[in-house]
């Protein structure tokens, strides 16, 4: 039974081949559009594109020309080359910003780009498209069904960035006073990314990094800055255990206060 169905299956692909072989030297546009459609539900997502592709000009203006395009955008989709469907989709909504498909072409536009994000290590230009497409469909469709999950995307792309942004925080601080006052770009970098996603997963660690630069800053000041750094420090601490009183990082910032209280009080 195990090698009949094998059998069989080859001899569906190879039909199938055949089939889509003829297709292609077609000249009957409907004839080939119907199979594309049908290879699209067959997941044989290649031909579809193929045979899509070669349709689109032909129904320009039609409304097999409206579905020759979004599904030529689902093809590339579903094939996981969400860069080639991206432009397809941002295509459809040129030419077709209330067609049928619209709502869906904008989502798995934004969606698209959200699945080729890149690591936070990297350049974030595609994260930083997802975000804009993904917040054009919102804006565009409020009450879509889809709307949860682009929120979603959307607060998941923000605190890739933000990571990035505290990698780059904890970077200069690592750095030190080497070439210069790293603990002060450190602090910049940081509050730069608690100013611009205050509400981020990542926003107890800025802080915290915030505190622990000021710190080693003042620590390694010269006599004459010292108190002025210290007091800032002190500043910074009341800020963080006013936003996180249970913090994990509480113990340390409470060890950071007393060094510079006593500086300060003498106590």
């Amino acid at each position: 039974m195990k090698k009949y169905l094998t059998l069989l299956a080859l001899i569906v692909v190879l039909t199938s081949c055949g089939e889509y072989n003829k297709v292609l030297k077609s000249t009957d546009y409907n004839y080939k559009f119907e199979f594309a459609k049908q290879a699209f539900e067959q997941k044989r997502y290649n031909q579809a594109a193929t045979l899509l592709e070669s349709v689109i000009p032909v129904f320009r203006g039609t409304d097999k020309g409206e579905e020759s395009l979004y599904l030529l955008g689902m093809s590339h989709y579903e094939n996981k080359d969400y860069l080639t469907a991206g432009t397809y989709f941002k295509s459809y909504i040129q030419h077709y910003p209330r067609g049928q498909y619209a709502e869906s072409a904008r989502f798995y536009a934004g969606y698209g780009y959200y699945l080729d994000s890149p690591e936070p290590q990297l350049d974030q230009s595609e994260t930083l498209k997802a975000i804009e497409e993904l917040q054009a469909f919102l804006d565009y469709f409020p009450t879509s069904d889809k709307v949860a999950i682009a929120q979603s995307a959307i607060f998941e792309l923000q605190d890739k960035l933000v990571l990035k942004e505290l990698e780059n925080a904890q970077l200069y601080y690592n750095l030190g006073n080497y070439m210069g006052n790293n603990y002060e770009s450190a602090v910049i970098t940081a509050k730069n990314a608690i100013k611009d996603y205050p509400y981020s997963k990542y926003k107890e660690q800025l802080e915290m990094l915030v505190l622990k630069a000021r710190y080693r800053e003042a620590s390694e000041s010269v006599e004459e800055k010292k108190e002025e750094r210290f007091r800032t420090v002190i500043d910074e601490y009341y800020a963080f255990i006013n936003d996180y009183p249970d913090s994990s990082f509480r113990k340390e910032a409470d060890g950071i206060f007393k060094v510079a209280n006593k500086f300060i009080n003498g106590k």
